[in-house]
């Protein structure tokens, strides 16, 4: 196996979107199979050194970010393994990038339907994360669709779980290794939100185990090898921005398309049925600008949406999206439609060019860029955006907000260019997360807490929940040194 040493060649790995800063490391290993992992893993152990494991460097809460010890880079382990067209199943490495195993699996006539904003995302990471992506509005996150996981312990065992292997329950919850060791589950008794949620680890009454291991943020195991399940691919997919004048058109269109989409009745039934809905405010509309100078410059939000159609039932789809828009005050004129691959190819480069500016802009002030992550339940939704126009038009920080609105989840990016702003950045956050628990949703739908919003899931879940995360941590990682400070600072489990 590989090891590197020398700084200048490992610092790569020190850093992530997060912009967190200050990461450092011995070195860093490339295991090319989970027989070297293991052996690496039980040598850490031993020798108590600490693990960070590192993915495709996408994400933006510092969760690969090191802070000493070792580094584990998934990359040389980037096989498909195997891919049923009959069963709609893969089974792959967790280097993959979801970019590859999308493609690999079009060839198929299938569809991966985790779409990240980050080409580059590893599938390991987005199993960690339990990430998910435009295209969730439909088809939901990652954890809907793995059958299986093989992961190392950080005692270098190996262990693999099937889903449906077995249920476990708060107070009664035990697992038996290969080798016979025994671990005792403290399952925490924290209630989860009723949300689209990716804070903290997942614990449910009844829950399968294997539900344990997917958002985890790399701090019970390392994730080798990942079973998927896989969906028919789409005869097609077409794509619309919609540009408004008002800011609360858009987010009323998207409240109607939303309820369309899921209201399958006899009575309510509507050829809208949306695979995803995304927002941009103005300030998200200038950056896209930038990008494409045709964006209207009269208008104060846009609105993404896309569908799978039939050939057969394409004059019907567009009809009842066209009736859809002019309900809500929006011009046919300032819509674009994309009706190719190639064309919905080029909305998603406009898309992703958003987060893309944003991560440029933080680069140049030289600041840490402070984002929220929160998804309230879809009634809440439009009380939630009324308080960020509130807390927003305070202060005249640098922001942007853009993502999710169908599953009632923005990301509202603060862009500070000095420290004073950096202060009342952080504070602004705090607000709004404070909100977002109020109205019962949760700080992280899809990022997970990493390093930097150790805060907010304290928020979240107090500090009793807080306890029983460190307590299931040191169950998996008795000498606590795999992902430290990931979900919780390392701290905690000292009080356990």
């Amino acid at each position: 196996m590989l090891i590197k040493k020398e700084q200048d060649t490992i610092k790569a790995y020190f850093e992530d979107s997060s912009n967190l800063r200050g990461g450092f490391a011995q070195e860093v290993a490339y295991p090319e199979s989970i027989s070297e992992l293991a052996f690496f893993m039980r040598e850490a152990d031993l020798g108590k050194v600490p693990v960070t494991i590192s993915g495709g460097g996408t994400s933006t809460t510092g969760s690969r970010v090191p802070f000493g010890g070792a580094v584990i880079t998934m990359e040389r382990l980037n096989s498909i393994l195997n891919i049923d067209a009959s069963k709609r199943t893969a089974d792959v490495q967790s280097g993959v990038s979801c970019e590859d195993l999308k493609r690999a699996c079009e060839k198929e006539g299938l569809f991966y339907t985790a779409h990240p904003t980050e080409k580059l995302a590893s599938l390991g990471g987005t199993v960690s994360t339990n990430a998910s992506g435009a295209r969730s509005f439909k088809y939901g996150p990652t954890r809907n669709y793995i059958n299986r996981l093989k992961m190392v312990l950080m005692d270098g065992t190996i262990y693999e779980i099937h889903r449906g292997d077995r249920a476990i329950c708060r107070g009664d919850s035990k697992i038996t290794l290969p080798e016979g060791r025994i671990i005792e589950i403290p399952m925490p008794g924290y209630k989860m939100p009723n949300v689209k949620n990716a804070a903290g680890y997942f614990a449910r009454e009844g829950m399968d185990l294997i539900d344990l291991f997917i958002g985890q943020e790399g701090t019970l195991s390392v994730i080798v090898e990942i079973g998927l399940d896989l969906v028919r691919a789409p005869n097609k997919i077409f794509g619309c921005f919609v540009f408004f004048g008002k800011e609360t058109d858009a987010w009323q269109f998207s409240r109607e398309a939303r309820m369309l989409s899921r209201d399958k009745s006899e009575k309510g039934r509507s050829m809208v049925d949306a695979l995803s809905l995304e927002y941009f405010d103005s300030n998200a509309l200038a950056l896209l600008r930038e990008k494409n100078p045709n964006v209207p410059l009269n208008k104060k939000a846009a609105i993404f949406f896309e569908q799978e159609i039939m050939d057969e039932r394409e004059g019907e789809v567009a009809q009842a999206w066209t009736e859809l828009i002019a309900r809500h005050d929006a011009s046919l004129d300032d819509t674009w439609v994309a009706m190719t691959e190639k064309e919905l190819e080029q909305f998603a480069l406009w898309r992703h060019a958003i987060p893309e500016s944003v991560n440029e802009i933080i680069r140049r002030n030289g600041f840490q860029k402070l984002s929220t992550d929160i998804a309230v339940p879809d009634g809440k939704l439009i009380d939630m955006l009324n308080f960020y126009t509130e807390i927003l038009s305070r202060q005249k920080i640098q922001h942007v907000i853009f993502g999710h609105i169908g599953e009632s989840h923005l990301h509202v990016n603060l862009l500070p260019a000095s420290q004073e702003e950096l202060g009342i950045s952080r504070n602004i956050c705090l607000e709004l997360v404070r909100k977002g628990i109020s109205l019962g949703g949760t700080v992280s739908a899809e990022h997970g807490i990493g390093k930097i919003k150790h805060r907010y899931l304290e928020e979240m879940y107090g500090r009793k929940g807080i306890l029983e995360m460190a307590a299931l941590k040191k169950a998996f990682d008795p000498n606590c040194l795999l992902g430290l400070n990931n979900i919780f600072p390392k701290e905690i489990l000292a009080l356990v």
